[in-house]
Protein backbone atom coordinates (compact mmCIF):
# COMPACT_ATOMS: atom_id res chain seq x y z
CA UNK A 1 0.00 0.00 0.00
CA UNK A 2 1.53 3.29 -1.10
CA UNK A 3 1.88 6.36 1.07
CA UNK A 4 -0.45 8.28 -1.25
CA UNK A 5 -3.11 5.58 -0.97
CA UNK A 6 -2.91 5.62 2.85
CA UNK A 7 -3.13 9.42 2.94
CA UNK A 8 -6.12 9.53 0.57
CA UNK A 9 -7.82 6.72 2.48
CA UNK A 10 -7.35 8.47 5.82
CA UNK A 11 -8.37 11.89 4.51
CA UNK A 12 -11.47 10.60 2.77
CA UNK A 13 -12.47 8.58 5.81
CA UNK A 14 -12.20 11.61 8.09
CA UNK A 15 -14.12 13.86 5.69
CA UNK A 16 -16.79 11.22 5.07
CA UNK A 17 -17.24 10.60 8.78
CA UNK A 18 -17.55 14.35 9.38
CA UNK A 19 -20.19 14.61 6.68
CA UNK A 20 -22.00 11.59 8.09
CA UNK A 21 -21.94 13.06 11.59
CA UNK A 22 -23.66 16.25 10.36
CA UNK A 23 -26.25 14.15 8.49
CA UNK A 24 -27.01 12.03 11.57
CA UNK A 25 -27.45 15.15 13.68
CA UNK A 26 -29.81 16.63 11.08
CA UNK A 27 -31.91 13.49 10.68
CA UNK A 28 -32.42 13.17 14.43
CA UNK A 29 -34.10 16.58 14.62
CA UNK A 30 -37.75 17.26 13.91
CA UNK A 31 -38.35 18.23 10.28
CA UNK A 32 -39.90 21.54 11.35
CA UNK A 33 -36.98 22.51 13.58
CA UNK A 34 -34.94 25.53 12.48
CA UNK A 35 -31.86 23.73 13.78
CA UNK A 36 -32.45 20.95 11.26
CA UNK A 37 -32.61 23.48 8.44
CA UNK A 38 -29.30 24.94 9.60
CA UNK A 39 -27.68 21.50 9.78
CA UNK A 40 -28.98 20.57 6.33
CA UNK A 41 -27.57 23.84 4.99
CA UNK A 42 -24.19 23.06 6.58
CA UNK A 43 -24.34 19.53 5.17
CA UNK A 44 -24.95 20.94 1.69
CA UNK A 45 -22.08 23.40 2.04
CA UNK A 46 -19.68 20.76 3.35
CA UNK A 47 -20.69 18.31 0.62
CA UNK A 48 -20.25 20.98 -2.06
CA UNK A 49 -16.75 21.75 -0.83
CA UNK A 50 -15.92 18.05 -0.77
CA UNK A 51 -17.25 17.70 -4.34
CA UNK A 52 -14.91 20.49 -5.44
CA UNK A 53 -12.02 18.65 -3.81
CA UNK A 54 -12.92 15.33 -5.43
CA UNK A 55 -13.37 16.90 -8.86
CA UNK A 56 -10.20 18.96 -8.46
CA UNK A 57 -8.14 15.80 -8.20
CA UNK A 58 -8.85 15.17 -11.87
CA UNK A 59 -7.59 18.66 -12.71
CA UNK A 60 -4.36 17.71 -10.95
CA UNK A 61 -4.15 14.43 -12.84
CA UNK A 62 -4.82 16.31 -16.09
CA UNK A 63 -2.08 18.84 -15.42
CA UNK A 64 0.36 16.10 -14.46
CA UNK A 65 -0.41 14.31 -17.76
CA UNK A 66 -1.07 17.33 -19.95
CA UNK A 67 0.03 15.62 -23.15
CA UNK A 68 -2.32 12.66 -22.75
CA UNK A 69 -5.31 12.75 -25.06
CA UNK A 70 -8.62 13.22 -23.22
CA UNK A 71 -7.32 15.15 -20.23
CA UNK A 72 -9.06 18.28 -21.47
CA UNK A 73 -12.41 16.55 -21.06
CA UNK A 74 -11.43 15.54 -17.53
CA UNK A 75 -10.65 19.15 -16.70
CA UNK A 76 -13.90 20.35 -18.30
CA UNK A 77 -15.93 17.83 -16.28
CA UNK A 78 -14.17 18.91 -13.09
CA UNK A 79 -15.05 22.53 -13.83
CA UNK A 80 -18.65 21.44 -14.37
CA UNK A 81 -18.71 19.89 -10.89
CA UNK A 82 -17.22 23.13 -9.52
CA UNK A 83 -20.07 25.10 -11.16
CA UNK A 84 -22.67 22.78 -9.61
CA UNK A 85 -21.02 23.00 -6.18
CA UNK A 86 -20.86 26.79 -6.42
CA UNK A 87 -24.49 27.10 -7.43
CA UNK A 88 -25.96 24.90 -4.70
CA UNK A 89 -24.21 26.81 -1.91
CA UNK A 90 -27.08 29.32 -1.84
CA UNK A 91 -30.02 27.03 -2.59
CA UNK A 92 -32.66 25.76 -0.19
CA UNK A 93 -31.09 22.77 1.61
CA UNK A 94 -33.34 19.94 0.40
CA UNK A 95 -32.96 21.03 -3.23
CA UNK A 96 -29.21 21.52 -2.78
CA UNK A 97 -28.79 18.10 -1.14
CA UNK A 98 -30.77 16.40 -3.92
CA UNK A 99 -28.66 18.04 -6.63
CA UNK A 100 -25.48 17.25 -4.72
CA UNK A 101 -26.49 13.60 -4.38
CA UNK A 102 -27.00 13.50 -8.16
CA UNK A 103 -23.68 15.26 -8.73
CA UNK A 104 -21.88 12.72 -6.55
CA UNK A 105 -23.45 9.88 -8.55
CA UNK A 106 -22.40 11.73 -11.71
CA UNK A 107 -18.86 11.92 -10.38
CA UNK A 108 -18.88 8.17 -9.82
CA UNK A 109 -19.69 7.79 -13.54
CA UNK A 110 -16.64 9.91 -14.35
CA UNK A 111 -14.58 7.51 -12.21
CA UNK A 112 -16.09 4.52 -13.99
CA UNK A 113 -15.33 6.15 -17.35
CA UNK A 114 -11.64 5.96 -16.44
CA UNK A 115 -11.97 2.25 -15.69
CA UNK A 116 -13.70 1.66 -19.05
CA UNK A 117 -11.11 3.78 -20.92
CA UNK A 118 -13.80 6.25 -22.01
CA UNK A 119 -11.59 8.81 -20.28
CA UNK A 120 -7.81 8.34 -20.08
CA UNK A 121 -7.10 5.54 -17.61
CA UNK A 122 -3.35 6.05 -17.74
CA UNK A 123 -3.47 9.35 -15.85
CA UNK A 124 -4.83 7.86 -12.59
CA UNK A 125 -3.43 5.20 -10.26
CA UNK A 126 -5.11 1.84 -10.81
CA UNK A 127 -6.83 1.88 -7.42
CA UNK A 128 -8.15 5.44 -7.62
CA UNK A 129 -11.23 5.26 -9.90
CA UNK A 130 -12.70 2.22 -8.13
CA UNK A 131 -12.12 3.62 -4.66
CA UNK A 132 -13.43 7.04 -5.67
CA UNK A 133 -16.57 5.63 -7.33
CA UNK A 134 -17.46 3.69 -4.18
CA UNK A 135 -16.78 6.76 -2.04
CA UNK A 136 -18.88 8.97 -4.33
CA UNK A 137 -21.92 6.72 -4.02
CA UNK A 138 -21.50 6.66 -0.23
CA UNK A 139 -21.35 10.45 -0.06
CA UNK A 140 -24.38 10.70 -2.37
CA UNK A 141 -26.28 8.50 0.08
CA UNK A 142 -25.27 10.67 3.02
CA UNK A 143 -26.42 13.79 1.15
CA UNK A 144 -29.80 12.35 0.23
CA UNK A 145 -30.54 10.74 3.61
CA UNK A 146 -31.96 13.91 5.27
CA UNK A 147 -34.11 14.55 2.19
CA UNK A 148 -35.59 11.05 2.47
CA UNK A 149 -36.32 11.58 6.16
CA UNK A 150 -38.56 14.62 5.56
Amino acid sequence: MSEAFRAVLFGCAVLGLGLGWVAVRAVRLDTTSPDRLVLEFRLAQFSALLLVLAAGVYIGFGIAHENTSGTGLDVALAIGFFVVASAVMTWEPSKALTVLALAWVGHSFVDLAHILNLLPASIVPLWYPRACAIYDVGIASICYWPVLRR
